[in-house]
């Protein structure tokens, strides 16, 4: 995984340039502090570690920065910042690296992922046994539930998100929703 002591020449320099232009620094502090907990809980819904999730958090932001002048208003910034979050989510557990990691860190047990804050938040907001089952789902459901529910995004958002058709964002929630009631005892109604 890249850090900021990784980047290559190039990059610092972009980097530099856009630090000196001061409205672009605020543009990148208000957005961390508007969506820097948000983003992070979507990152950590993939991975599962808080250390990774918070150098991921970071390596989302300094794209964010430095691809600042390629936002180009087709979405909302929520919906192309949680699209970079996502994306490079996906790299990274795609990457030699998270298998590495996978592979050193099989010792991790169930109760830690349970007793971790992102748990314990959703927990307070909604039953136990929900929350457990949601964070049991495949990545694909997992995800688009997390986004329409927990995060109250549209379908069409969703899929902008995702990468994926509108369709199959409905079918990825409605089969969500059905393992969901499978697994809880139709426990649940809505839809």
């Amino acid at each position: 995984m890249a850090s900021i002591n990784k980047l290559n020449r190039f990059e610092v320099v972009l980097l530099y340039e856009k630090i000196q232009s001061e409205s672009n620094t605020d543009f990148i502090h208000t957005l961390i502090d508007d969506y820097g907990e948000e983003v992070k809980r979507i990152i950590y819904s993939y991975l599962k570690d808080w250390q990774l999730t918070e150098d991921l958090t970071q390596e989302v932001f300094i794209t964010v920065f430095l691809k600042m002048d390629t936002f180009e208003g087709r979405s909302s910034v929520k919906t192309w910042l949680y699209k970079i979050a996502i994306n490079k989510t996906k790299d990274y557990l795609k990457s030699w690296s998270y298998k590495k990691v996978i592979l050193t860190n099989t010792i991790l047990t169930k109760t830690e992922i349970n007793n971790s804050l992102e748990t314990q938040l959703i927990l307070k907001e909604n039953d136990s046994e929900i929350a457990r089952e949601v964070f049991g789902l495949p990545i694909k459901y997992r995800e688009v539930i997390l986004l329409f529910y927990y995060k109250d995004f549209t379908l069409k958002e969703i899929a902008a998100i995702t990468n994926v058709n509108p369709s199959t964002v409905r079918t990825r929630l409605t089969r969500g929703r059905k393992i969901l009631e499978q697994k809880l005892g139709g426990f649940l109604v809505e839809s």
